[in-house]
This record gives C-alpha cells, sequence and structure tokens, in this order.
C-alpha cells in the first residue's frame, strides 16, 4: 500500500512539475506556435497526398475517390527507359556536388582563418560570400553568356585568335561539370561560414601551446582545426548526403537543352515533365516517393555510420 502511495505520489509530483514548465514557458509555447502551425499545414497536411502514388489518380474523383492500383506506378517507373538514365545523371551530379561543393568550402575555410591582415579577410569573405546572393536564373543567364558557342563571351574572344569555341552547353558530357564548378563558384564562400563560426569557437590556447612547441600554422591546420572541425563536418555532411538525390531542380531545368538531355535529365526534372507537362499526378508522386525513400534511407545510413565511428550525429 505504501509503494502505490509512493507511485502515486511521484507520478502527481511529475504532473504538478510538468504543468509549472509549460506555465512559466508559455510565452515561449506562443512564439513556437506561429511556426508549427505553419509547418504542420504545408509539411504534413499535404503528406496526404502520397496517396495518389498508390491509386489511379482523377482530379474529378479526388485523391479518396480514385481507384487503387498497388505499385504499379512505381513498377511502370522501374521498367521504363528513362530510369536508369535518371538514377545515374542524378547520382554523378550529386556525387560530384558532394566531392567539391563539401570539401572546399572546408579549406576555404581554413585558409580565410589564417588570414592575420583584418581588412583582407573581411575584402576575401565579402567578395566570396557575394556570389551567393546571385539569383538561380541570373546564375544560369551568366552560364549561358559566357558560353554560349556562337555569342558567348568566351567564344567572341577567342575568335580573334581564330579559335573555336566547343559546345560545352550542348555536351551532355560536360553538364556535370558545368553545373558543379558554376554552383562551387556560387556557394563555396557562403557554405564556409559555419566552418569559420566553428574555428572562431577554438580556444587560443591550443594556438599558443602550438606555437610554443614550434608548430607551423600548416601544422596548426592538421593538429587543431581539422580534428576540432570533425563534428561540424560530420554534421554537415549528414545533412548534404540526407538530399543525395535533390538535385536543384531550377537550375538544372534552365540550363537543359535538347542536346544536353541524355546527360542533364534527372529525377527533378523528370518528375515536373511527367506530372505538370503530360499530367500524370499519380505516376510522378510515385517516382518523387522513391526518391524520399532513398534519400531517407541514405540518411539514416550515414547517420549511423558517423555516430559509430566519431559518436557525432543528428539523431
Amino acid at each position: 500500500m505504501a509503494m502505490k502511495i509512493s507511485k502515486n505520489a511521484v507520478q502527481q509530483v511529475r504532473r504538478e512539475r510538468s504543468k509549472r514548465k509549460i506555465k512559466d514557458n508559455t510565452s515561449l509555447y506562443l512564439l513556437l506556435a506561429p511556426a508549427t502551425i505553419l509547418l504542420i499545414l504545408f509539411a504534413y497536411v499535404p503528406m496526404y497526398g502520397l496517396l495518389m502514388a498508390f491509386k489511379n489518380y482523377s482530379p474529378a474523383l479526388g485523391v479518396w475517390g480514385s481507384p487503387w492500383v498497388g505499385l504499379m506506378w512505381f513498377q511502370q517507373y522501374f521498367n521504363s527507359y528513362q530510369f536508369w538514365p535518371t538514377i545515374l545523371n542524378t547520382l554523378k551530379i550529386a556525387l560530384y556536388s558532394i566531392a567539391f561543393g563539401f570539401t572546399l568550402p572546408i579549406g576555404l575555410a581554413l585558409i580565410c582563418n589564417q588570414i592575420r591582415v583584418q581588412a583582407f579577410k573581411k575584402f576575401f569573405q565579402v567578395t566570396t560570400y557575394l556570389p551567393h546572393f546571385i539569383s538561380t536564373m541570373v546564375m544560369c543567364g551568366m552560364v549561358l553568356l559566357f558560353f554560349s558557342p556562337s555569342t558567348g563571351m568566351i567564344s567572341n574572344f577567342l575568335n580573334i585568335f581564330h579559335i573555336k569555341m566547343p559546345d560545352i552547353i550542348g555536351n551532355p558530357n560536360a553538364f556535370a561539370s558545368l553545373y558543379v564548378w558554376s554552383d562551387v563558384w556560387q556557394h563555396v564562400g557562403w557554405n564556409s561560414i559555419i566552418y569559420l563560426a566553428a574555428l572562431s569557437a577554438i580556444d587560443p590556447t591550443y594556438y599558443e601551446a602550438a606555437t610554443m612547441d614550434g608548430a607551423t600554422r600548416f601544422q596548426q591546420m592538421l593538429k587543431i582545426d581539422l580534428p576540432l572541425l570533425v563534428p561540424t563536418m560530420m554534421i554537415m555532411l549528414i545533412l548534404t548526403v540526407g538530399q543525395l538525390l535533390n538535385i536543384g531542380f531550377e537550375k538544372v531545368l534552365l540550363l537543359q537543352n535538347p542536346l544536353n538531355l541524355p546527360g542533364s535529365e534527372i529525377i527533378s526534372t523528370y518528375v515536373y515533365k511527367v506530372g505538370l507537362q503530360s499530367f500524370q499526378y499519380s505516376y510522378s508522386t510515385a517516382i518523387n516517393l522513391f526518391q524520399t525513400i532513398i534519400n531517407l534511407v541514405v540518411l539514416v545510413t550515414v547517420n549511423f555510420i558517423s555516430r559509430r565511428l566519431t559518436k557525432t550525429g543528428l539523431f
């Protein structure tokens, strides 16, 4: 009986404590409420539309009234001639982007952290950050302006020396490089900010001790900066890999043309074409759901590996 009373008393104390916490933090919950409501309305409520991937959706019948077809649309995508090209093109651009878009900001942050002249450091940071604020449409226009084989700036310059510029924009094999390196130029400075913030939080006594031991700046980067950046690097890698198949749809679509289509057709652009241009809503939903499931599996796997190796992860 005493044990039962004591358990009831503990539960009562916990309830009172929870009520007190809610009451004390009411203002914080009210501030959080709008963001929570928007998240639920725009991220979770529309998820019922995933049912279209398993139905033969008709706008006249609605999601619930459309007949079930099971995995028919998934099988159609797996058996289609576009399955392997879209998968391989997406993976090629994604892995290419991770290889350089993930590593180069780390190197830029390490270099910027070693600059001692503050005026030059600020100038260096501003010049590398500014391209990030160029819109995707303007960026694609700049790429076409520079690399157009007939009217591009580089082509006109080479014509002075009677050199014909190759058609880079129309070459399917060059599309991934065109996409990745223009993206690196645009975002490398901005993506380095989080690493610079992590470097600025390192205790200066580490550098003082290393200097007293005769370590050079390069040795300090290898022995101090890089090891202490590993947790931040792993979190950013997990977030990047978690979006492995979600290549920037707008930029790819704007740079596409009939000549480079064999190398530029990715899952996102294919979903757009079959869904919004061909009105195959169920088919496009099934492809997009497949893409999301792959991203989720990759995210969980990389997070698990990171947890085992570095004790760092998102969850």
